[in-house]
């Protein structure tokens, strides 16, 4: 049996100083823009997949433009054969920048992954020639074909064919080392040129993916990226702990939810049956839970013979959907007190040493609102270490369906001064990480929250617009649930796809 959250309210005096199990997150150096994702098979051994933390081209026919913010990479060069009589000599080259700072025990093997892009022009004979650059100290805002850097250092390798939408890959075993930042860079011998998708494209960034000999530890960490017949995007930025957390036990708590959940399409009942091999856990929706409005109706046509199935174990959120019928008189009916007081929408329970709080993004969140006001009370008065909370419209978002609602601030400023730890919306339909935060979206490795956008409960997807800095991890096309499993001073939080698909995305999160 797992351990019985306790629902009921506990006063306590201000938590202003907390140390984390082993290492405080003050004490781990961040790899800005970069992706690190472990897998610890056995402790021996760990696969870590870095994204680029910076990559551009460069064009000969437009030598003064800058392609930093492009969404592609090409390279190509002019043929020889055709001399003096060819009409324009372009050439073009590509550049990436990988930091390996964070990157323990030796490389026992590493490749280069890049992605084809998908339109006809994009396939080619010649994938490219990379080359291990002596030179590091380029910007992708600033490099042009004018004053690119040389393509010049150690040979690394040679692409044969590429064709559209896939994935090709360079094996650099050998050629990289740990701890330092390297920069490649790709050329063509051929006028056949290949474009492959760049780390600005949201989907399929390049990939740099290490085993080493030693496990890594990492805070957060994230999970294995999505194979090549996937279009799922995942990148993340990490940081590398001192110590590793301690090992869960049969007793820790564990949080399971999304939100965006029964349209009446299949996605809640491949999401309900995840939940249903938990039987344990506590459930949290993150609001929108019964499409279209909410009703009494919808939550028994849609919810009720999906996630239904856990009601009693269920401490739900609402949504914008769930207030498309007044006053949510739908939701506060269905779910009666587990929704907290009716009408208000926001309550806090506890879950082994962990504060959990639900809270309302339909009413008012301004600084010195009730919701705002009671939100400081409940944290100041919580006895436990560590803190998440959850809630419908994220602060915090590359989606292009919603864009991120600045309303939430004041929660997220509260939750910050208390030292809280994490954070779970929805709203736009798709799976989303951040790096701890400030309140401002500023990297924040000494106190800043974990963001999670888990909308992928069951309802239809959404597509990513333009990537929001410190954006880590992303998936457009995998419904699932995102699962906490809380430990004394830590959580492990991993997003279990839904039967057929294998994105996935995981690690800890050590508490303030």
């Amino acid at each position: 049996m797992g351990v019985e959250p306790d629902w009921s309210y506990q006063p306590m005096p201000a938590r202003n100083t907390r140390v984390a199990s082993g290492v405080a997150i003050a004490a781990v150096t961040a790899v800005a823009g970069t992706m690190l994702v472990v897998e610890s098979p056995s402790a021996s051994a760990a696969t870590t997949t870095l994204t680029p933390t910076a990559d551009t081209y460069v064009d000969s026919l437009l030598p003064t433009t800058n392609y930093g913010a492009s969404t592609r990479l090409s390279v190509v060069q002019p043929s020889s054969l055709l001399g003096s009589l060819a009409p324009a000599q372009e050439i073009k080259n590509l550049f990436l920048k990988f930091d390996l700072s964070a990157v323990a025990g030796p490389i026992t093997s590493a490749k280069l992954r890049l992605h084809v892009a998908d339109d006809d022009s994009a396939s080619s004979a010649s994938g490219g020639t990379f080359t291990l650059m002596s030179d590091k100290n380029w910007s992708p805002a600033g490099v042009t074909y004018d004053n690119q850097p040389a393509v010049a250092g150690a040979p690394l390798g040679t692409l044969g064919q590429v064709t559209r939408n896939t994935w090709v890959e360079l094996d650099l075993t050998g050629k990289v080392t740990p701890g330092a930042v390297i920069s490649i860079g790709g050329s063509s011998t051929s006028s056949d040129g290949a474009d492959y998708d760049s780390k600005e494209s949201g989907a399929n960034a390049p990939q740099l993916v290490i085993n080493t000999a030693a496990a890594a530890q990492t805070v957060p960490a994230a999970a294995t990226t999505a194979p090549a017949t996937t279009t799922a995007a995942t990148t993340t930025a990490a940081t590398t702990a001192q110590n590793p957390p301690p090992a869960p036990t049969a007793t820790d708590p564990v949080l399971v939810g999304a939100g965006d959940i029964a349209d009446g399409g299949n996605g809640a009942s491949l999401t309900a049956a995840l939940i249903k091999g938990m039987p344990s856990a506590t459930v949290f929706t993150a609001g929108d839970n019964a499409y279209d409005s909410g009703s009494m109706n919808n939550y028994n046509s849609n919810y009720e013979p999906t996630w239904g199935a856990f009601k009693a174990r269920t401490r739900p959120a609402p949504g914008n959907h769930e207030y498309e019928t007044s006053g949510a008189a739908g939701y506060y009916q269905y779910f009666g007190s587990q929704a907290g007081p009716s009408g208000q929408g926001y309550y806090s329970y506890d879950l082994g040493n962990w504060h959990i709080v639900s809270l309302n993004s339909e009413v008012n969140m301004n600084a010195g609102s009730a919701q705002e006001t009671w939100l400081r009370s409940d944290l100041a008065a919580s006895k436990k270490s560590c803190t998440l909370a959850y809630w419908h419209e994220p602060l915090f978002t590359s989606g292009a369906n919603h864009a991120p609602n600045r309303a939430t601030r004041p929660l997220y400023q509260a939750l910050y001064d208390a030292n809280a730890d994490v954070v779970v919306t929805g709203h736009n339909h798709q799976y989303e990480r951040f790096a701890p935060q400030d309140p401002n979206g500023g990297a924040d490795n000494a106190k800043g929250i974990v963001q999670f956008v888990a909308g992928t409960g069951g309802a239809g997807f959404y597509q990513f617009g333009t990537i929001q800095a410190n954006s880590v991890a992303r998936n457009s096309d995998t419904n699932g649930v995102l699962k906490f499993t809380l430990r004394a001073n830590s959580a492990d939080y991993a997003f279990v796809p839904a039967a057929g698909k294998s994105f996935n995305d995981s690690g800890t999160i050590t508490c303030h």
